[in-house]
């Protein structure tokens, strides 16, 4: 079978694993049950995907490269309209929180805590950390933000942290807006400040 036409019918698969992570868990994941899921023969799916961690990491990954993808239209949209930090806050709010969280965006933050249990996991978490990482660089660099890299991790983890509370929660969006006006405010203040210098080394 060609890449071209089993493409569409691991996408169905991939679309599938995660409604199910996101309704009952990992541990629900089965063959038996994403072939239902996806209205497909059993072995259909284990031709595309030979052990479950593939199909675990395959749909981590496939979830953030969408994300990225979201987000970096984000990041290009604070370059072009030359939106100031306030403005870019308040959008990056309406993003991350804007829609209806359904079981496909609970999905991830489950793979997440997996990851932590399974270390075959980890270089795909691993992998969707980095992206992220970089694109909230992006943004920051885009924004004038001082130390965007090194800041990049930290914002990253709000976010993160804030979506999972609104999971919970049901947190509203100016939450994290707040967040990330404190984030680029603490970085405005310390860039302005004089560091002291670097104690020698002998």
């Amino acid at each position: 079978m060609s890449n071209a036409r089993s493409a569409p019918t691991r996408q169905r698969i991939i679309d599938a694993v995660l409604r199910i992570i996101g309704e009952d868990g990992v541990a629900a994941v089965t063959n038996r049950r994403i072939a239902k899921e996806a209205g497909l023969s059993l072995g259909s799916v284990t031709y595309h995907f030979a052990t479950q961690h593939e199909l675990l990491r395959e749909s981590l990954l496939h979830f953030v490269r969408e994300e990225t993808r979201h987000f970096t239209r984000l990041a290009d949209q604070c370059t072009n309209d030359g939106m100031d930090i306030q403005a870019a806050a308040s959008l990056a709010g309406q993003v991350a929180c804007g829609a209806a969280y359904d079981s496909a965006h609970i999905a991830p933050f489950e793979l997440y805590v997996q990851a932590g249990r399974d270390d075959r996991l980890r270089n795909a978490a691993s992998e969707a950390f980095d992206a992220y990482d970089r694109l909230a660089a992006q943004i920051l660099t885009s924004l004038g933000i001082p130390d965007a890299e090194r800041l990049a991790a930290t914002t990253v983890a709000v976010v993160m942290g804030l979506q999972l509370r609104r999971l919970a929660t049901g947190s509203a969006a100016h939450d994290l807006v707040d967040a990330l006006l404190l984030l680029a405010h603490a970085a405005e203040v310390r860039s302005a400040t004089p560091q002291p210098p670097a104690p020698s080394r002998r």
